[in-house]
């Protein structure tokens, strides 16, 4: 929302008041409070008739400080609020310490510090160490009074020469938020518009701090654009919260954000491998089902979860929970059927109840929909003929609800797409008394909460698993997210991959898309683009709208495609799942921005086609039929995936791929752990495991782990090379495994200790000598 008009005007109607000097401050013990009236006072007199506004400031944990700016405090707070954590108030870690000097005041924590001086001129200044990150400078924190809409609360951050702004939730417009107007309001817009699924207030910036403005209610972003050296963030009302976090490294900024609100679940392995849905609006009953899953295995393609979309239910009468006899007469057999061949099996579901399922009538007899004022169901055609919306904030309602997918769970279901969200409406009265506006982002939260604890709760932690469309702050604790309505075509899968970038980098560990895209039918050359794209995604899931999206039905070729990428991401599963432990414990995504792995590169400030999956691979997908593809490396020697070519980085490089490859390649100094199934994502993933060692630089290490599909470390590996010589230090669990050297060759290994030697097409292969928990390997290359 843009108040002024250009430098030095304000819009018609606008009344803007911002703190010019500070009377005084309060001190307590873990913040401090500082008043700050919008005009001079030079006197008694001024004191009277004029405008005190009051900044809080305090912290959360450490490196995290939080504002608080008010003018009038007596509004009855109806809620909703995130759920942060607050490691202080918790009793752990240290307690901010206070400053108050004679010419500033302001709050230290860790090694960020907020900072005012006092005097008569309103600034408050944020430091990292000794360094200037961001800054409120005089006129930009103000009170606003909008004509026929009410009052606003603003903050104006200060940006750098060359700072660029990410995050702000799944956008699928540019990467780099800079130049853009956004508001923080969940919309049903697909991924081709400026809306989103996922409107998260948060962004982070290649300075290495973060912004989360603490509102579930609209926040208006611009980025940028109103003023062209700030990031203006505002929402109506008396107050505004929002907190900085510092990093400095962008990781752990976003280590940061998800310890305040909330960490990744850790999906189950099983979901990592491929899934196939019936699509929407296609027609299937089981027959149809049972023949994709049969050609699907008459291929040799693996497949591990089958997911029904709407019309497993009666049209009209979603959700009613009862799968539709007409097409599927004994559905417990089916999915016994199903399940005995090794499938997991998901569900639509929505928090909607249409008019004709025989649960209208029950909700609305004991009150578990969302209501006008005059107490009437709030209901509209929108998707589903008179539906009702499931009010989450009455506990009985949710006990109801899940209570029909119990029964669905009981019968053999595993996991729930969670569909929809976004359109909640606010002219409606909540059982608690939420104020409806902070409930239409905030909704999303208590949807997929509400499922997701019932499925930890019933299949039990880490095997808890939905795929959800819409998300607020916290939503990143509810795993799967995937991007919602995209096209067929090239553009659209390049704007899939923008928002799923965005997503990540605003706390969330995991990512999916529907391959080839939902709207129309891909052609068979970008079919299988696509399938490599999204093979080499977190999840990877073949989904449309009205066709089908098994791979037969476009060419032979792309059945080889699919079977290719979807094998390669079995072997991988070692060294995802490793990626996957660490988005859990620490909040670093699976998917990662250029920029996160390399904050200190500006050449990959902007890169949003290419991305690094886990911290040792670099994917460029291929968005042309031709094979043609550009990608950015950073320093160093990239070793391909595919080919064992060293390319050297800092620089642009321009390949041709057929359809069987596109750009993987491992970092330097790094080892990725390859598995021994290709037809499985859940297997002993240390037994017999192959660390690959990439282009390992003089006098430097490369550490990896490997996991078990319970998530218990069983392997850790170390080789570090100092001039000829590399030693490998491995602790485990005493399961086989053996090291490929991917830039060395067998007749370039002089000699080796305690350890035996083999070859490979990839590389030299050095195995223990010995079964032990603990074996150390010394070896001298040739180079």
């Amino acid at each position: 929302m843009k108040f002024t008009d250009g430098n030095w005007l304000m819009r018609p109607g606008v009344k803007v008041q911002w703190p010019v000097m500070a009377t005084d401050v309060e001190l307590g013990d873990d913040q401090l409070v500082i008043h700050a009236p919008t005009r001079h006072v030079g006197n008694r007199g001024a004191t009277v008739d004029g405008t005190l506004l009051a900044i809080k400031l305090f912290s959360p944990m450490p490196e995290v400080i939080g504002v608080r700016i008010y003018h009038h405090c007596g509004a009855q707070d109806r809620g909703p609020h995130f759920e942060l954590d607050s490691a202080v108030s918790a009793g752990a870690g240290p307690h901010p310490q206070i400053i108050n000097i004679d010419s500033e005041a302001g709050l230290q924590s860790g090694g960020l510090r907020a900072v005012f001086q006092k005097g008569n001129q309103f600034a408050l200044r944020f430091y990292s160490g000794d360094t200037l990150i961001t800054a409120s400078d005089p006129r930009s924190m103000a009170y606003l009074e909008v004509e026929g809409e009410g009052s606003y609360v603003r903050e104006q951050l200060s940006l750098g020469v060359g700072e660029c702004v990410y995050g702000l939730g799944e956008r699928f417009t540019a990467l780099v938020k800079n130049g853009q107007s956004i508001d923080i309001w969940n919309r049903d817009g697909g991924t081709g518009s400026e809306q989103a699924y996922k409107n998260i207030p948060f962004y982070i910036t290649n300075r290495g701090y973060g912004v989360f403005v603490n509102h579930p209610e609209q926040v208006s972003f611009e980025v940028a654009s109103e003023r062209v050296a700030k990031v203006q963030f505002s929402v109506p009302g008396e107050y505004l919260e929002y907190f900085v976090i510092n990093g400095p490294a962008p990781k752990e900024v976003l280590s940061r954000y998800t310890a305040l609100t909330g960490r990744p679940a850790l999906p189950p392995p099983w979901s990592f491998g491929l899934w196939l849905t019936t699509s929407f609006t296609t027609n299937y009953d089981e027959a149809t089902v049972s023949h994709f899953i049969d050609q699907m295995a008459a291929y040799d393609i693996p497949l591990h979860v089958f997911h029904f979309d709407c019309f497993w239910m009666k049209e009209y009468h979603w959700c009613n929970f009862k799968w539709d006899q007409r097409v599927f007469p004994d559905p417990k057999a089916m999915l016994q059927r199903l399940k005995a061949r090794g499938l997991k099996i998901c569900v639509w579901i929505n928090p909607y109840i249409a008019q004709r399922s025989e649960l209208f009538d029950e909700g609305m007899r004991h009150g578990y929909f969302l209501k006008k004022a005059n107490g009437d169901v709030w209901q509209w055609d929108m998707w589903q003929a008179g539906m009702a919306v499931v009010d989450f904030t009455n506990p009985q309602a949710c006990q109801w609800y899940t209570g029909k997918l119990r029964e669905l769970l009981d019968m053999g279901v595993d996991c729930f797409k969670t569909d929809f969200g976004e359109r909640i409406p606010t002219d409606v009265v909540y059982y608690d008394g939420s104020d409806p506006v902070k409930m239409h982002n905030y909704y999303a939260y208590l949807y997929n909460k509400v499922v997701f604890e019932l499925l930890e709760e019933v299949k039990g932690k880490q095997e808890a698993v939905v795929f959800a469309r819409s998300a607020s702050v916290g939503s990143q604790k509810f795993p799967v997210h995937w991007g919602g309505d995209c096209s067929s075509t090239y553009a659209s899968m390049a704007e899939s991959l923008r928002g799923g970038l965005s997503l990540c980098l605003s706390g969330f560990g995991f990512w999916s898309h529907d391959i080839s895209g939902f709207e129309a039918t891909a052609t068979p050359a970008l079919y299988k683009r696509w399938a490599a794209f999204g093979l080499l995604s977190t999840h990877s899931r073949l989904h449309g709208n009205s066709s089908y999206r098994v791979p037969w039905l476009f060419d032979q070729e792309a059945v080889d495609v699919l079977r290719q990428f979807t094998m390669l991401k079995c072997r991988l599963m070692p060294y995802l799942y490793k990626s996957g432990i660490q988005a859990a414990k620490e909040g670093i995504p699976m998917m990662r921005a250029m920029m996160l792995e390399f904050p200190k590169d500006p050449g990959c400030d902007y890169l949003d086609r290419q991305y690094m999956l886990g911290d040792a691979l670099l994917v460029a997908p291929v968005f042309n039929d031709q094979g043609d593809v550009s990608f950015y490396l950073p320093q160093g020697q990239w070793v391909n995936y595919f080919t064992n070519e060293v390319v050297s980085g800092g620089r642009w490089v321009h390949e041709q791929h057929d359809f069987f490859s596109l750009p993987l390649l491992i970092r330097p100094n790094s080892l990725v752990a390859v598995g021994t199934s290709d037809q499985k994502v859940d297997y002993d993933y240390s037994a017999n495991v192959s660390l690959h060692l990439g282009y390992l630089e003089d006098g430097k290490s490369a550490v990896t782990e490997v996991y078990s599909p319970k998530g218990e470390l069983e392997l850790v590996i170390k080789v570090n090379r100092t001039g000829n010589r590399l030693t490998i230090d491995a602790e485990g669990a005493g399961k086989p495994w053996q090291l490929v050297l991917r830039t060395f060759g067998v007749g370039q290994i002089d000699t080796i200790d305690n350890g035996r030697l083999a070859d490979s097409e990839l590389g030299a292969v050095i195995e223990p000598g010995r079964k032990a928990n603990q074996v150390t390997i010394t070896c001298v290359i040739r180079t």
